[in-house]
Order: C-alpha cells, then structure tokens, then sequence
C-alpha cells in the first residue's frame, strides 16, 4: 500500500520557472491531480554565538539564509490538513510547512478557511557556507507556537506581493529566528484544476497598496466631475440670466418702459 501510495503521489520543484531567481515554485500531485501549489521567495535570519577577540566572551552574528532553488521536497495533501517540507544543502537545512482548514461560524453563517498553522526550520550551524565558527556547533529547531498566519477564505489561493516577516523560537537558547516572506502565491486546498491556482485573496499590505495607488485617481475623476458639473450649472443658469428682462436701476429711465 505504501509503495502504491508512492506511485499515485508526485512532487516537482518548478523554482527553474521562475524568472526571478530568488523566488521558488512547489508542487504536490496525488492521483495526477494537482493539491498543493506554493510559490514564494524565502529567508532566514539566524543569529549564533562565536568567540570575541579576547576568546572569553560570546558575541552575536547573523547569518542570512536563503531557500536554495535546489531543494528537496515532500508533501502530503489531506481534506483539512496538508504539509510541505523542503531541505538543501545535504539536508542542513529543512523547511517544514503546515496548513490547516477549518470551519466557523460568522454572521453570515457557517464559513470556512484555511492558514498556515504550524512552521518548523532546521539548521545546522556547523554547516560552513553561512555559518562561521559558531560555539558549540549542531542542529537546532526553530517553530512557531500556535501560528495563524495568511488566513485565506477555503477555495481560494492566497498572493502577497509583500514582504512578511514571522518570529520563530530557536532551540539555540530560545534566540528569535525570522523567516522573511514575499512574493507569495499560494494554494494547498481545493485547486480547481492542474496547476491553476484559484481566485487570489490578496493580503492586507497589498490591498492597501492598491488603493493607495487608485485613490488618486478616483479623486482626480471626482474633481474632474465636480468641475464639469460646475460649468454645466454655471452655463445653464447664465442662459436662463441673459433671457430674463433686465430692471434698470436707474428710476428715469422707467419712463421708457411700458
């Protein structure tokens, strides 16, 4: 059953796709159906101890790491759960993502949608390529505790042009790591068909850019408006003016009328 199981389940790394070189695209098949697509851009900023110059205190670096377009991927897809897990270079690295979908109750009745749950990364700072000399070298976990990030109504694909950032707490004396996020485009529930993503649910940074950049010109068509309005009322009631009789104001001159 599991080797059968194996077969019916596809996994491909696409990041080659992509134009942009930082950026990556994941997607997971299971019975030739597509049931999870994830595209993003990835980083983690992991502070490690070393040495100071006088070889007694510990001082704090940072290593930026970046999600190696060659990475390795599982993933698995289910009714209301579903995971991805990503790791590279010789598996110092391991990124492990989880999605949850679940109902509730609103106003307007029973809703339901889904959210990234639960992240785990893995690093190993006796890894040389971003980690130099760091004290007591060896691998740590960093995870989120009850995550509710990029909540997206069920049925849609959630997309975040911007940068995000989420706070993990690291094994490594509970240090913070930070996972940066952007340029996200991401579905692991009811894709409508093979690598379609469906109808995005764009998140809060972006629709405020958006508007932010609509605003002005919806003012300046309302300007516009307002002005042409204000010549239509202008002309009408100078016509309307100018057809009236005029009354001199000068009392002789009434011995002319009549």
């Amino acid at each position: 059953a599991a080797a059968r199981l194996a077969a019916e389940q596809e996994v491909e790394n696409l990041s080659g796709l992509s134009p942009n070189p930082e950026k990556d695209i994941f997607v997971v098949r299971e019975n030739r159906t597509t049931c999870l697509m994830a595209e993003f851009a990835a980083k983690f900023i992991v502070p490690y101890d070393v040495w100071a110059s006088n070889y007694v205190d510990l001082i704090t670096e940072q290593a930026d790491i970046p999600l190696s377009r060659g990475a390795e991927m599982k993933g698995k897809c289910g009714t209301n759960e579903s995971e991805l897990e990503l790791s590279w270079l010789d598996q110092a690295y391991t990124l492990k993502l989880s999605f949850l979908k679940e109902g509730h109750n609103t106003s307007r009745g029973p809703e339901a949608s889904w959210r990234l749950s639960r992240i785990q990364f893995t690093y190993d700072t006796s890894e040389r390529t971003y980690f130099k000399d760091a004290v007591s070298p060896g691998k740590h976990t960093a995870s989120s505790h009850r995550l509710s990030a990029l909540v997206t109504p069920a049925g849609h694909s959630y997309e975040c042009q911007a940068q995000q950032t989420i706070s993990l707490v690291s094994s490594d004396h509970q240090k913070s790591v930070q996972l940066l996020l952007s340029e996200v485009r991401l579905q692991p529930f009811d894709i409508p068909a093979d690598f379609v993503f469906s109808e995005e649910h764009k998140c809060p940074v972006d629709q405020r850019e958006q508007l932010e950049e609509t605003l002005p010109l919806i003012l300046g068509l309302i300007l516009g408006l307002v002005i042409v309005i204000t010549l239509g009322i202008y002309h009408v009631h100078h016509k309307l003016t100018a057809s009236q009789v005029q009354i001199p104001r000068d009392r002789s001159q009434y011995k002319h009328m009549g």
